[in-house]
């Protein structure tokens, strides 16, 4: 297939997504479901070790539930780089058709490719889940309350420079071409899911941030687009800014406190969330949610660490952001008191008692006595 042929089959798979976008339904209502299935999907890397103390903690939570039969877990096994490699798949067909019978997904980071890396080039398992389970808005939190840092930012997660990812092409030796895509529906859905956030939780403003004065035909588009739903929610301040002076203006003390809610194309919410994220404490300890109208998966949001498991370091690496992702997940299906417990216990052993450390070392706690302490801080809330 030369480059002009692929280039078509793209714009053939795009405009179908958009058919399916057109046909989906409202978001699934939890609390008419007789069960809820949470699929615990370790990943690679340290993701088993850490998720598997999320797991604990949240099965604590959920144990009165679990007894009645309302709650199910359920462990998949089988997304890590080696049987990824083997399949030759981001996601496996077993590991997918067994994601695809849980209602929310608790998962661990997976290992993603890169130039030069021993593994072949296949697509990163965060993105192909994205997509098959048309889990469209990426929502990540960061309170700093000392700091007046507020912000929930709601990260497009299907378009953008990354849903393409693995299909540019090498034009000849001296081109290569990426491709970027942004859709109507799919900026309309993440736009007004920012929107509602907003009105149903108090927040006065929302904030767009792009490059549409560079990239003008898909970030254009998606700050075209912003404006116009904008015009449906009068009672919220809106301001638009570009990638670049953004970045700067979250480090900004006498401006970083007017910012609410922040919504934006893909690749720019990986880079500025994790920037965020450091006045939380850093990556390790900030949790992210990935929603659809059908299915939910809560995540950490840093990566797999491979040389803490070459270095035998794994049993000590910190679980507070995928146990973080999952107080995200009780509260998205419903068990907000639970989620509260959590996220007040992650808070006081993290940064306010502090019992036990975390240093990724055998100088401090291993995940598991972390797990402990977040469960015995519960208990005395």
């Amino acid at each position: 297939m030369d480059y002009l042929e692929k280039f078509e089959a793209i714009v053939k798979e795009q405009l179908a997504r958009v058919e399916m976008m057109k046909q989906q339904k409202d978001f699934v209502n939890y609390k008419e479901l007789d069960k809820i299935v949470i699929g615990v999907c370790g990943g690679d890397g340290i993701g088993p070790a850490i998720t598997a103390q999320a797991h604990r903690v949240l099965e604590h939570l959920l144990a009165e539930d679990i007894k009645k039969g309302r709650i199910e877990f359920r462990v998949i096994e089988g997304l890590t780089i080696e049987n990824r490699v083997k399949a030759n798949k981001a996601i496996p067909d077993d590991v997918l058709a067994e994601l695809k019978k849980c209602d929310v997904i608790l998962k661990g980071p997976t290992t993603t490719p890169r130039k030069g890396d021993p593994w072949p080039n296949i697509e990163s398992a965060n993105v192909a889940m994205r997509k098959e389970l048309d889990l469209f808005a990426n929502v990540r939190p960061v309170s700093v309350p000392e700091q007046g840092i507020d912000w929930t930012f709601f990260r497009e997660n299907t378009e953008g420079a990354y849903v393409l990812g693995s299909k540019g092409v090498n034009i000849s030796e001296d081109v290569a071409i990426d491709f970027a895509v942004t859709t109507t529906q799919g900026s309309e859905r993440i736009i007004r899911a920012a929107f509602d956030f907003a009105k149903k939780n108090g927040k006065n403003k929302v904030t767009c941030i792009t490059k549409a004065n560079v990239i003008k035909t898909t970030d254009g588009k998606f700050l075209d687009i912003f404006k116009e739903i904008a015009k449906e929610y009068p009672e919220i301040e809106t301001d638009d800014w570009y990638i670049d002076i953004m970045t700067a203006k979250l480090v900004d003390e006498k401006r970083r406190k007017d910012f609410k809610v922040m919504v934006l194309p893909n690749l720019y919410g990986d880079i500025l969330t994790d920037e965020a994220a450091e006045f939380q404490g850093g990556v390790g300890t900030a949790g992210s949610a990935n929603l659809g109208k059908r299915y939910a998966m809560f995540e950490a949001i840093h990566g797999s660490a491979p040389r803490m498991v070459d270095e035998g370091r794994d049993i000590y690496a910190d679980p507070s952001s995928v146990v973080r992702g999952g107080a995200m997940l009780l509260a998205h299906i419903g068990y907000t008191e639970e989620a509260d417990k959590l996220f007040k216990a992650l808070e006081i052993c993290g940064n306010t008692e502090k019992k036990f450390v975390m240093t990724g070392r055998d100088t401090g706690a291993t995940s598991a006595e972390f797990a402990d302490y977040i469960m015995d801080t519960i208990a005395k809330l």
